[in-house]
Parts: structure tokens; sequence; C-alpha cells
């Protein structure tokens, strides 16, 4: 019992390290100390929800769950980041949500569909040193809109949740890929989009060099 205990928590342990990637330039900690201005912009969102579930959404009703959700989070990482600056842990200034998605929407971009477009076009039109973008997957929504339709239509979503963040802080100077952070988690994600970015990245705050510092 004692050796089976022993190799389920080093399991465990292993397992947990292999859920957190973190990429980090050669020249991160330079990038940072230059970094004035961050922009975060809408991740791409995908909620993947069990095939019961699906069938009582349309295509329509799914897109617009995730482009809510992607606001969510925008929201709620301005908020962590706000949250840093006022601790002292980020000296930088953190461009807001509003911001961002108007000045984008004014150069006739769609905020939800940023992809195909150099993070330096992105800190031209917004006047950034960085941008960070990336992708998200979850398997329960967080916005108030989308938690309020699943709950409406089917209950709730019961007790297990999972997600996948992928996010990535580019330079919008040379286009470099500064940090990569990819974090997977399932259960205990909270009830909104801030404790769900909470869980996130609270473990990271340390070890990215615009929060470490």
């Amino acid at each position: 019992m004692k050796y089976l205990l022993t190799f389920l928590l080093v399991f465990y342990a292993i397992d947990s390290f292999a859920q957190t990637k973190l990429y980090l330039h050669p020249d991160a900690k330079q990038y940072a100390i230059n970094t004035k201005t961050i922009a975060i912009l809408p991740l791409e969102v995908q909620v993947k929800l069990r095939p019961k579930q699906l069938k009582d959404f349309t295509s329509d009703q799914i897109i617009k769950m995730e482009k809510d959700e992607a606001l969510d989070i925008q929201k709620a990482m301005h908020t962590w980041f706000l949250t840093r600056k006022k601790r002292g842990d980020f000296i930088g200034n953190i461009q807001t949500p509003l911001k961002t998605n108007a000045l984008l929407k004014k150069a006739g971009l769609d905020v939800h569909d940023l992809i195909e477009h150099l993070p330096s076009d992105l800190g031209k039109i917004l006047g950034v040193d960085c941008v960070v973008m990336g992708t998200f997957e979850t398997s329960k929504p967080m916005s108030a809109a989308a938690g309020i339709a699943i709950g409406v239509l089917l209950g709730g979503f019961g007790a297990t949740s999972s997600a996948v963040c992928n996010l990535d802080f580019y330079d919008t100077r040379d286009d470099e890929l500064v940090v990569n952070y990819f974090k997977k988690v399932k259960g205990g994600l909270g009830s909104d989009a801030q404790d769900l970015i909470n869980v996130l990245m609270r473990k990271i705050t340390r070890r990215i060099p615009y929060t470490g510092r």
C-alpha cells in the first residue's frame, strides 16, 4: 500500500508537469524590460460540448457562445495584469480591451479573426510593444451568456470540466515570440472567466518576464 501510494503521487506529479509547458525566448528578460505597453487580444475559443449538449444548439449559437467566451477571457486577463501592476510586478501599461477592440474594428479587422495578421501590423494599429494572443478550448463556457444558456437548457455541466489554454506573447517590433504558455487543467475551474484565468496564470506569475520582475 505504501509503495502504491508513492507510485500514485509520483505519477500525479509527472502528469501535472506534463500539462504545463513554458517557452521563453533567450532574450525574454530584455524584451520584457523594453516593453512599455501590452494589448490582450480576444483568444480563438472553441467550446467543445458533449454530443448530447450540442444537439440543443445551432451552429450560430455555438459561434456566439465562443465569441462571448473570448471577450470575457480578454477582460479577465486584463484584470489579472492590472492586479500584478498594482502589486508592482509589472511596470508597463495594459491597454483596455475596450480600446483594443475599438482600434481593431476601426482598422476594419474582425477581433475574432486575427490569426492571419502579423503582430507587428497589429502593434502599429494598437500602438503597443507586445500583444498577447492564442487559443482556448473548454468543455465549460465561463461567460455569463453561455453559462445561462447552458444552465437553462441542460441544467448545468456536472462536476467534470476541462480547459486547454495556449498563450503567445509577441513583441510587435520584430514579430518575435517571447513567451509561449501552454496549460491544461481538469476540474476546479471556478465559476467565471476571472476564476479560470486565475487558475491558469497563478503558477507562472513569477516565471514569465513581464510579471516576474
